[in-house]
């Protein structure tokens, strides 16, 4: 099992995206989907605050965090990344998409792309996900990529596990 950090912050390519690492310039970019610790950016300067925090979290282990770019026209259109557990070899997955980018297949790339990184590069030996059963969008995505609802958490929120890991 090989976690972050890496030599070289890995790059993902596809025909239509990239993964990539979020560089600070990018942030002013994408204040309106940066969160952390489930808390959302109000300004350019919280979410680089954020970015800050994610880019730490990286260079201690426990996380790994993408920007999703668009190849067409080269920005970012949402985010994605592992959080917390790597160190189990569990590795939840979160993700965040601009409004204007939802519904043309963007989403599921990037997952399956982040999902293949996880379990032949970090050697990941569980995937979860954690959403809302108001964000029907989510729900539809997590089991149309393989992941199937384990248990009801606190409030309104459902864990989902990626069933295709042998």
């Amino acid at each position: 099992m090989k976690q972050p950090p890496y030599d070289v912050f890995p790059e993902i390519i596809s025909n239509e995206i990239i993964l990539r690492e979020i560089q600070i310039e990018d942030v002013k970019d994408i204040v309106e989907i940066s969160f952390y610790d489930s808390r959302p950016a109000s300004t350019v300067e919280d979410a680089i605050t954020m970015q800050e925090k994610i880019n730490l979290d990286y260079l201690n282990g426990s996380s790994i965090h993408w920007g999703i770019v668009d190849k067409q026209t080269n920005s970012i259109v949402g985010t994605l990344g592992y959080y917390r557990g790597l160190d189990k070899g569990v590795g939840e997955l979160g993700c965040v998409l601009k409004s204007n980018f939802r519904g043309k297949g963007f989403m599921t790339l990037a997952m399956t792309l982040a999902i293949e990184f996880g379990i032949k590069n970090i050697g990941l030996k569980e995937i979860i996900a954690i959403t809302t059963t108001q964000n029907h969008s989510a729900v539809k995505l997590l089991e149309r990529l393989n992941f199937v609802k384990t248990r009801k958490l606190e409030e309104d929120e459902i864990e989902y596990k990626y069933v295709n890991i042998a």
